[in-house]
């Protein structure tokens, strides 16, 4: 109508007939309380308001077909965002081959890294903090899953000893923990500890924690400098440097599960199901590589 300044040439324009065009505008000036357009001659001449509305209604279609625009991008991944938030070793490990993946593939989508050690992770993702969390858990020691989240298991992440080169027991391929009683040790995370305690608990004995630390790179260099020896996962393992730190397999054989959570929603989500996709397709490399 404010274009043609008539019924009939709206209702051509449009396709619809002069009737519901008509009909369509008496609706919008009882909605707005008062009149839009005046006659004048055989078309019509907005009134202030009619082109006060009109104004508005320019901007409100100009951001309507950006933002279509924008969730098109969204939906066909050549845009988008995914905030990912895990734990250090997978954010130094997994993450940064997912993310040249997904680049590769989908270079618009953008991958926000937040660092925080489950349970915390899993909170994040509930409370919409975060999109995706990757999170360890340990057998027998694993926290109840939010009923709104989703788990997607990675992978089985084998449990190693390190310990000081020239240590007298590194004449072994695997080690008992049994092997370790009178030894210091070097925790990590409060759930790594826990799951230390527990192991050893089951064998009868407490463990002589000497020195507790998050930080890995700090683990492996007392560790090197002959102050205790760690239970270490292997993501961890590609941090060692020199020949100073040497690993031993456990026997048996003790592993945590590393699993992607997500909110079941947000799994038709184009850009977290393709983060997803490619954490997957790292992970079974991984396992692969080590089978």
């Amino acid at each position: 109508m404010v274009r043609t300044q008539s019924y009939t040439a709206a209702a051509r324009a449009l396709g619809y007939t002069q009737s519901a065009i008509s009909q369509q505008m008496k609706a919008l000036e009882r909605a707005a309380g008062t009149p839009l357009f005046t006659r004048a001659g055989r078309g019509f001449r907005l009134t202030e308001a009619g082109e006060t509305l009109a104004r508005h209604a320019e901007d409100i279609l100009g951001s309507m077909s950006i933002a279509w625009e924008q969730m098109t991008a969204v939906a066909r991944l050549r845009a988008g965002r995914v905030r990912v938030c895990a734990f250090p070793s997978a954010n130094a490990t997994l993450l940064p081959r997912a993310m040249a993946l997904l680049a590769a593939e989908s270079p618009g989508i953008r991958v926000e890294l937040l660092e925080d050690e489950p349970p915390d992770s899993l909170r994040r993702v509930a409370q919409g903090e975060s999109d995706l969390a990757l999170a360890f858990a340990y057998p027998g020691l694993r926290d109840e899953t939010p009923d709104e989240l989703v788990e997607i298991p990675l992978l089985e992440d084998q449990l190693t000893v390190l310990l000081p080169a020239g240590h007298p027991l590194l004449d072994r391929p695997a080690l008992e923990l049994v092997d370790l009683t009178e030894e210091r040790w070097i925790a990590g995370c409060p759930r790594c500890r826990a799951n230390l305690l527990h192991q050893c608990a089951q064998l009868g004995f407490v463990p002589d924690i000497t020195y507790t630390i998050d930080d890995i790179l700090t683990i492996h260099s007392l560790v090197a400098q002959g102050l205790g020896v760690a239970m270490m996962p292997g993501l961890t393992l590609s941090f060692l440097h020199g020949d100073t730190i040497k690993g031993r397999s456990l026997s048996p054989i003790s592993r945590r599960q590393v699993s992607a959570y997500v909110l079941r929603d947000h799994l038709r989500i184009p850009a977290t199901a393709r983060m997803l996709e490619a954490l997957s397709s790292v992970a079974g490399q991984r396992t692969a590589g080590h089978s």
